[in-house]
């Protein structure tokens, strides 16, 4: 092959590695991943099976993907807040405010993740590093109530729970192509989360 000559492209055109798994996901969405075949996949994509299974070796090597690609994120976004340095209510705000960006982000993967149940391996590895992610959470409120940043009254662990509970509703709802941007999303639920509504 010369210079000039361009590259052979792996599979057919128009139809890559991250389009496969985005109507795999969109598919996982909609039927449940255990109801989802690959032949449903190459449908949708108007594909042939040996298509699909040309960029990926199996439906749960999709599932993987689409969840690491929220994991990874959400993982990320967690770890930064609680190295960082300063008041814990400042890291707090951080992690809630970053947590709706990447939901606005990656929005078909993070509602593929709230939605899993453990079924195979995948999903219950997926499972307990969502766990992890919940424990660094409901830690960093912790180091907040105990710096007076946040008030003492409610269990740290609740709160945590009822804040990123408000996070992850945004997938049931939210369309990112409607008239509120995710920056004014993550304005609007962190001021909510931290204000209230009264207007005093």
């Amino acid at each position: 092959m010369t210079e000039e000559q361009p590259r052979a492209r792996r599979g057919r055109p128009g139809h890559d590695r991250a389009a496969v798994l985005a109507a795999a996901v969109a598919l996982f969405i909609r039927k449940g991943y255990d109801a989802t075949t690959i032949d449903d996949i190459a449908k949708s994509l108007g594909v042939t099976k040996s298509a699909v299974y040309h960029h990926v070796d199996s439906k749960e090597e999709l599932l993987s993907a689409a969840l690491a690609e929220a994991l990874d994120e959400l993982d990320a976004t967690v770890a930064a807040a609680t190295q960082a340095d300063g008041p814990a209510t400042e890291r707090l705000h951080e992690a809630v405010r970053r947590s709706v960006e990447v939901l606005v982000a990656h929005q078909p993967a993070v509602t593929l993740l709230l939605r899993v149940h453990g079924n195979t391996a995948t999903e219950v590895a997926a499972l307990e590093r969502r766990r992890r992610i919940d424990r660094a959470l409901a830690g960093l409120v912790r180091d907040a109530v105990e710096e007076r940043g946040l008030r003492g009254d409610l269990d740290p662990d609740v709160v945590s729970r009822l804040l990123f509970g408000m996070v992850n509703s945004l997938v049931e709802w939210y369309r990112p192509d409607g008239p509120v941007s995710g920056e004014q999303l993550a304005q609007a639920l962190t001021a909510l989360a931290f204000e209230g509504l009264d207007a005093r």
